[in-house]
């Protein structure tokens, strides 16, 4: 992955995945669920055209039993409907300096939606995981060439984590089949992970002995500050809060404008590590900080709302920043850590903020 500096203008190859992906506008955290068409959106290859009706599921690996799975064979097993933000790994890459050269996300790479489907657990244990198995791989239908290397989308989870009871298999998003865009037929939703984990159009389960090698693995989402640097490989959310920017927006720049009069600024926080146990509010680029009064939360694994009475001083150009702390203790920081992938960058949002007299 190349660099370049912030300043530099975006490049041909980041706006050819801008245009294929989308994030969520800001104003649209003031639904509790994410309307389905506007939650992010990250495609790595093509959307493939499944024929449901052919399509079929196939568990094997390090198992007693193979198994084989039609569309319907899933939908008639225990279903459960779970609300599960979700967010892309990638969200805040456009903010770090040197950028990495991938999809430029900024903050809005997230959504909370209504997944149903069949947990995957009950599977796993009905085709009988062997005994040496260590992970679980879950393939994709989708292909494409990565770093050189002509592949499928493939990743897997240790056997520990894919066995947790939230883990799903998903045919189902609103109450409605999956839009292809978002994984039709089935898709698998980790919640507390990061969105790379919520492998769509999944196609093969198949039970490990050993770690899996593969390109999404062991090179592509992992913490490294070198391409020699084996790093730490991107797992769970790490906090972070977003606000919806108050007053009005600038049309070319999104710079907001709004009246000297007190405004009730709202937002979203969340994180894969704990539960939101606080949430703080900055009017001065991050100098000083006021608690928030949080809000009810969606769903266990669904972000929590929160709200901060904000009362301008006098006229001028303010900067609100927001910060997210979890029961573990992690916080936004103020600044990202740079990494050579651009991940997990959840330093604190910045808006931009001119009062103007009444």
């Amino acid at each position: 992955m190349t660099r370049v500096e912030a300043s530099e203008s975006i490049t041909p190859e980041e706006l050819r995945l801008a245009t294929r992906n989308h994030g969520l506008p800001l104003e649209a955290l003031a639904y509790d669920v994410t309307p389905v068409g506007l939650h992010y959106l990250l495609i790595h290859y093509d959307i493939p055209v499944v024929d449901p009706a052919a399509w079929r599921l196939s568990v094997g690996g390090r198992v007693e039993r193979e198994l084989e799975l039609s569309l319907d064979d899933v939908r008639a097993r225990p279903a459960v409907t779970q609300a599960v933000t979700m967010e892309c790994a990638g969200n805040g890459r456009a903010r770090l300096a040197p950028r990495p050269v991938s999809q430029p996300w900024l903050v809005e790479a997230v959504g909370t939606a209504e997944w149903t489907g069949t947990p995957l657990r009950p599977l796993l244990e009905e085709a009988g995981v062997g005994e040496s198995a260590v992970e679980v791989l879950f393939s994709a239908l989708d292909r494409g060439v990565e770093g050189g290397v002509e592949q499928r989308y493939e990743r897997s989870l240790p056997l520990a984590d894919a066995l947790r009871d939230e883990v799903m298999l998903v045919y189902a998003v609103g109450g409605e089949p999956l839009p292809p865009q978002h994984g039709f037929p089935l898709r698998l939703v980790v919640p507390g992970w990061y969105g790379m984990t919520n492998v769509k159009w999944l196609e093969r389960i198949t039970v490990l002995d050993q770690p899996f090698e593969g390109y999404q693995n062991s090179w592509s989402y992992r913490l490294r500050q070198t391409p020699e640097d084996a790093g730490e490989a991107v797992s769970r959310m790490r906090p972070r809060a977003l606000m919806v920017p108050p007053g009005i927006p600038n049309f070319g720049t999104r710079a907001r404008h709004a009246g000297l009069g007190p405004h009730t600024i709202t937002g979203r926080a969340w994180s894969g590590g704990g539960e939101i146990e606080r949430v703080q509010l900055s009017d001065d680029g991050g100098f000083s900080w006021h608690d928030a009064q949080l809000g009810p939360q969606v769903s266990r694994w669904g972000w929590r709302a929160w709200r901060w009475e904000w009362r301008p001083r006098t006229p001028g150009d303010y900067e609100l920043c927001c910060r997210a702390t979890d029961s573990a203790g992690d916080s936004q920081p103020l600044e990202g850590p740079w990494n050579l992938h651009g991940f997990a960058n959840n330093e604190v949002q910045r808006v931009p903020v001119t009062i103007e007299s009444a």
